[in-house]
């Protein structure tokens, strides 16, 4: 019998596989997730995926059925508009109150995860590229929201991005992180970092909201063509 704390890593670990291949498609929306093989694929019991499970359930990215067990969450564009929209609005909030709060060392974290996610091309493959941009622009974002300073607020933000994490893989997967989109985000964090350190509420409040809502349009061609609406 499975000890407590051995079970709870193993449903840790299958929580996060699980969401990293829905995330990545290798689950398509509507796809019904089959225990047994999920179970072999990811070499763990009923219990721990039951519990991952779950957790992806609240995560909106699994729908359980009752009785019938569970299936990857739909997609649409609806979706897809209002969690960006949410998402863009959390943030600017965010930041409006991380420039009100905000210390010297936040400034430091801000300028110093910006120096790395623009170097991030100097030391990552072609094949490292994607995620090696994706983490440190993940950690570019979160020194920013940081200094807010609100648990709470910093909560609801991580939601937000679980559910925005698989629509936001569409464009990462659509622009293969090409040079032009590369030197577009680039000067947009550049000019973040600018205002933010000239601490310019309003102005960087809506340039972040702006930023944040740059990919719903290649987002929402990638769906059509795919025939969600």
């Amino acid at each position: 019998m499975e000890s407590d704390a051995p079970r709870q890593n193993l449903a840790i670990r299958a929580y996060r596989e699980l969401k990293h291949d829905i995330i990545r498609a290798r689950y398509a929306p509507g796809q019904k997730l089959l225990m047994s093989r999920l179970k072999e694929y990811y070499g763990v019991s009923t219990g721990p995926l039951r519990e991952a499970l779950s957790q992806l359930v609240a995560d909106h990215l699994v729908v359980a059925i009752s009785q019938r067990g569970y299936r990857v969450a739909a997609m649409s564009l609806a979706e897809l508009n209002d969690i960006y929209d949410a998402r863009a609005q959390l943030e600017g909030l965010i930041l409006r109150l991380a420039i009100e709060r905000g210390d010297d060392d936040w400034e430091a974290s801000v300028v110093a995860t910006a120096h790395r996610l623009a170097k991030v091309t100097d030391i990552s493959s072609p094949d490292d590229l994607l995620d090696g941009w994706d983490q440190r622009h993940k950690a570019f974002h979160t020194a920013i929201a940081s200094g807010c300073n609100s648990p709470h607020l910093l909560q609801m933000r991580d939601t937000l991005f679980n559910q925005v994490e698989r629509y936001r893989h569409l464009w990462l997967q659509e622009t293969v992180m090409s040079a032009q989109a590369l030197e577009q985000k680039r000067q947009e964090h550049a000019e973040l970092v600018e205002v933010i350190l000239a601490r310019d509420a309003a102005r960087a409040s809506t340039l972040m909201r702006d930023h944040l809502m740059t990919p719903v349009p290649i987002i929402t061609r990638v769906l059509q063509a795919r025939g969600i609406d």
